[in-house]
């Protein structure tokens, strides 16, 4: 495994929740993050901002650049990864951890929502890593270990998966086959792709903003953190193409006692996550 000292990492949607949780994690070891997130003035209904997340990082060790950008924008994507490649000298990690919600049904589902789902999961993480993967090049010819690990479930053609929110299934399954397929294109680059889903439900601001869910039945971002860290640790040259689930990951490394990310102590029954059987 290597080390974090000086790694060149670049965190989309991490002003808040498990974006934010994975930087800071990293960050602790010496890494520079760059956070590229919508957020530059604070929410009304949502906490952090990228300001407010490069504070955090800087405080736990970590160099920050808050970068404002809308993923959805292929200029301002471009312009982001360009602006951390100047900044920190390279890059070598990537982590996709932009994502939008809506569980609706197709009935229920307007185009508008439609549309932010597949620009920001879909065409936010395929631009995001097309922009990136020349500088991850870079970065394996130099043995730096790049890595890119996408917040997204493993693949299953299931009809339970997508039977009540089509349009999210879709999504969420496009970030996947990102990483299905980039994993396959970009291994002779000794470039990692892998993918990391929870086993229960977390608890972030948008997770909160789903009516009816219920956060004392959930863990917390630190449990996605810790999986990250152990992944970004290992040889990209090895450690490619796979779809990780973060208890399955701490497990590896002997990390079986997960009291500590429970929202609640003492939590046993758990609201699992979706797409896992």
């Amino acid at each position: 495994m290597t080390s974090f000292q000086g790694k060149r990492v670049f965190v989309t949607g991490g002003s808040r929740g498990i974006g934010l949780a994975i930087a800071k994690r990293i960050a602790a070891d010496g890494a520079l993050v760059a956070i590229a997130a919508k957020t530059s003035d604070p929410h009304p209904k949502l906490p952090g901002t990228i300001f407010t997340a490069a504070k955090e990082i800087e405080g736990v060790g970590g160099r920050a650049l808050p970068i404002q950008c809308d993923i959805r924008d292929e200029e301002q994507i471009s312009s982001a990864i360009s602006k951390t490649v100047e900044a920190f000298g390279g890059l070598d990690i990537v982590i996709n951890n932009a994502s939008a919600i809506n569980l609706t049904p197709t009935l229920a589902t307007p185009a508008k929502r439609f549309d932010l789902m597949f620009d920001v999961n879909v065409r936010g993480t395929f631009l995001t890593s097309q922009a990136a993967i020349p500088h991850l090049q870079a970065s394996s010819k130099e043995g730096r270990n790049p890595h890119i690990l996408t917040l997204s479930p493993p693949l299953s053609m299931k009809s339970k998966w997508f039977k009540n929110h089509v349009a999210y299934t879709m999504a969420k399954y496009g970030m996947s086959m990102c990483v299905l397929g980039m994993s396959e294109e970009f291994k002779r680059d000794k470039i990692a792709v892998n993918a990391l889903w929870p086993r229960t439900a977390i608890d972030t601001a948008a997770l909160q903003m789903i009516p009816g869910v219920d956060t004392a039945a959930c863990r917390t971002p630190e449990i996605l953190a810790d999986a990250a860290y152990i992944i970004l640790k290992r040889p990209s040259e090895s450690c490619t193409g796979n779809f990780f689930v973060d208890d399955e990951v701490l497990a590896s490394e002997g990390i079986t006692d997960l009291e500590k990310y429970s929202v609640v102590p003492g939590t046993k029954d758990f609201l699992l996550d979706f797409f896992l059987d």
